[in-house]
């Protein structure tokens, strides 16, 4: 889900709905990113008001059309033009331009007539389809004014002169000669919408009125500040804005020092003198008259913050700090939106309830502002270390034990954590040099990884895992099964060399959990252990069971005697001895012959195995019946 980034201030909420904030990329970037972008979670819940809200890389003037449907841009590189239609929330189109402009004035109530000024002292009007006619002033112009009763257009340039082209007549007209100082200029102007009285600002405070019917100076002024307000000698009180409201009583004046000067024109002394703290020139300034407040608000902004007062008591109502530097603001009429042209590629835009509602292309944002807003979401434990009661013996805390510094939680206790690296500090005051010795030593343990390594026949713990481990990948013979085994796996390396992931076989979880444990399984590891230790000791395992077997096997045999034979002593020793080996098959082929031989043979073949069968039917067949003594 998307989010909206809020700030508070005075308790007056302010939403970023454009800007830094919100990462905005142009379309043939975000085909060469898309892979990367579907990671970003600031990409993936971005809102984006107004499509292409921005320029490549910095946006100089902005103004709204009168008819409230349309804001016209400029902004670089390359320099441009770009005009932005409310009611689709999109871009309208776009215009490339020669130089980069310092002054819009918008003509008629939409967007289809404007005038530009141009940082190459060029004055360009553009309609509908193009830059329909230009014209180049002797000297660089500052700021533009429009007399609607006279159709006159008026230029401030860098000198003493304000240029007056009629656009009725379309030519040039006698221009006004100001007492202004030529090396230094004229700084700002503003024309008055009740009275159409025309101010002019510029160096050493100095301030001219001139009535546009009579193209005569009315009076001028030095705008001065209070003792107190002087901070150096040196205050630079140079007139960088001017602003008249609309009752055409007030006007508000900007220095170069970040002063913000009220007056009425009744009086010769301001009224009220704000400072901004920053000492950089007012860039701009706003009257604001919105349904929800009571009377009117002052926007000023220089290059680091733009700040509202409250008129005319002068209390701050809120300030706004974008990530660029501001070079020119402006406020949506009848409404709490504040859009702002910056050094950034986006134009950030904000919108404050408490100075009044959405604007009617958008009036969805009083619905969604609140539902929308991220929420920071902190836990009482951020800021607390969890402990067991071993733990704080260690440390030396047991007589906390009971008071309000130990909390209970679980089967421990939650303390506050700068409290606990104090008593960690205290308790193991060379746990530095411990930890340094351990990164060395793992350092150096990695580094050798890269030798031959024996095979480790034990682990420090979990012998009978490891063995079964190792018993796994034996039996696994073929290439689909070979795995990587618990043994071989990296990751659990602690299991087999850390005693506390020890597995007690004996207690009763473990039963309970395996339930068809052989209880042999035990003493096979025990008794792979010895063998292992005897190993050690020098005496191989195969040569004690080897000297078993010859004990166990070694069995003295009766000896039998044949009377009715020849060679009965011979042959009966032979016959017993190779008889207990063999078997009975000597007692039939003892049997098809007779007398002493037959005796013999069936005897001493058919000893062993079947002598009772074998020699029976040797015996008997031709034979004598033979007789067995033993020899004690």
């Amino acid at each position: 889900m998307s989010s909206l980034k809020s700030t508070q201030l005075n308790n007056v909420k302010v939403y970023t709905l454009s800007g830094a904030n919100t990462l905005q990329l142009p379309h043939h970037l975000l085909k060469k990113h898309k892979g990367i972008l579907k990671r970003d979670v600031d990409y993936s819940r971005r809102i984006e008001l107004i499509q292409e809200f921005g320029f490549a890389e910095a946006s100089n003037r902005l103004k709204i059309s009168r008819d409230k449907k349309f804001i016209m841009a400029t902004g670089t590189y390359k320099p441009m033009m770009k005009v932005y239609d409310l009611g689709e929330m999109s871009l309208k189109f776009e215009r490339n331009t020669n130089a980069e402009n310092i002054a819009i004035e918008i003509l008629s109530d939409d967007w289809t007539k404007s005038c530009h000024l141009q940082a190459d002292r060029f004055v360009e009007f553009h309609t509908t389809g193009e830059c329909r006619f230009k014209t180049r002033i002797p000297k660089f112009g500052r700021d533009l004014g429009y007399h609607y009763p006279s159709c006159d257009l008026f230029v401030a340039s860098s000198g003493d002169e304000v240029y007056r082209l009629n656009l009725e007549q379309g030519r040039f007209l006698n221009p006004l000669q100001t007492s202004f100082n030529p090396e230094v200029g004229i700084n700002a102007m503003d024309i008055s919408s009740a009275h159409h009285l025309i101010g002019f600002g510029g160096s050493e405070g100095l301030m001219e009125f001139w009535d546009p019917r009579s193209r005569s100076k009315v009076t001028s002024i030095f705008s001065t500040l209070p003792s107190h307000m002087i901070n150096d000698i040196n205050e630079n009180l140079d007139v960088t804005s001017l602003k008249f409201d609309q009752s055409g009583l007030q006007m508000a004046v900007g220095l170069a020092g970040g002063k913000v000067l009220l007056y009425d024109l009744r009086g010769n002394q301001p009224y009220l003198v704000k400072d901004h703290q920053y000492n950089l020139p007012i860039k701009r300034m706003q009257w604001l008259y919105t349904p929800h407040s009571d009377g009117p608000k002052l926007a000023t902004a220089d290059s680091k913050i733009l700040k509202i007062w409250d008129v005319p008591n002068g209390k701050h109502f809120t300030s706004l700090e974008p990530t660029y530097d501001i070079n020119d603001f402006v406020h949506f009429p009848d409404s709490g939106m504040l859009m702002v042209a910056n050094e950034g590629p986006e134009m950030h835009t904000f919108y404050i309830p408490q100075l009044g509602p959405a604007p009617k292309w958008c009036t969805f944002l009083e619905n969604i502002t609140e539902e929308l807003e991220e929420q920071a979401h902190t836990t009482i434990y951020d800021d607390y270390k969890f402990v067991t009661r071993s733990e704080l013996s260690k440390l030396g805390l047991e007589h906390l034990l009971g008071t309000r510094v130990l909390r209970g939680y679980m089967h421990g206790f939650l303390m506050d954590i700068r409290l606990y690296e104090q008593a960690r500090l205290i308790a193991n005051p060379f746990e530095i040099e411990e930890y340094k010795t351990r990164r060395i030593a793992d350092k150096l343990a990695s580094e050798r990884k890269s030798r031959v390594e024996g095979v480790k026949k034990k682990a420090k713990v979990n012998q009978h895992l490891l063995d079964k481990a190792l018993e796994q990948k034996m039996g696994r013979s073929s290439a689909k099964n070979k795995k990587t085994t618990v043994a071989e796996d990296d990751r659990f390396a602690r299991l087999f060399e850390d005693a506390d992931f020890e597995v007690d076989t004996k207690s009763r979880e473990f039963k309970l959990l395996n339930p068809n444990q052989k209880e042999g399984d035990e003493q096979t590891t025990q008794a792979r252990d010895d063998d292992e230790e005897s190993e050690l000791e020098g005496k191989g395992s195969d040569e004690d069971s080897s000297e078993d077997e010859l004990e166990t096997n070694f069995v003295p045999k009766p000896k039998r005697i044949y009377n009715n034979n020849r060679g009965g002593d011979r042959d009966d020793d032979r016959g017993s001895s190779r008889g207990y080996g063999r078997g009975g098959r000597g007692g039939r082929g003892g049997s098809s012959r007779g007398g002493s031989r037959g005796g013999s043979r069936g005897s001493s073949r058919g000893g062993g195995r079947g002598g009772s069968r074998g020699g029976g039917r040797g015996g008997s067949s031709r034979g004598g019946k033979p007789q067995f003594k033993r020899h004690h």
